[in-house]
């Protein structure tokens, strides 16, 4: 048995690019909200991490719904060096986050 819709079902590949790129950003948000969240949970550097991984998280989503308009992550080349630093701090954000938790454990304290 086939099921025939009545209804045209054309999807262009640049709307859901388009689209991805529009969903990504609102996650890239939540990641900034949550870190936004941490910030007023946290003291001393774990606060300070946190406030950089809110503008580090904004600043990417804010680079995919850029993207979203210009249909390319590398282009204007402004945009590629953005994600670039974005992702840049992600790592860096990985390495502190695990440097401050070891430390934190190792004098026997938490956040």
């Amino acid at each position: 048995m086939v099921l025939r819709s009545t209804l045209p079902i054309t999807i262009r590949m640049s709307d859901l690019t388009v689209r991805g790129n529009q969903i990504e950003a609102v996650l890239w948000f939540f990641f900034s909200a949550g870190f936004l969240v941490r910030v007023f949970r946290t003291s001393g550097s774990h606060r300070r991490l946190a406030v950089v991984l809110v503008l580090a998280f904004l600043a990417f989503g804010i680079s995919d719904l850029i993207e979203a308009r210009t249909g390319a992550w590398w282009r204007p080349l402004w945009l590629l060096l953005l994600k670039t630093g974005c992702i840049a701090v992600f790592a860096y954000g990985l390495r502190e986050h695990l440097r401050l938790r070891r430390r934190d454990r190792d004098a026997g304290g938490g956040p």
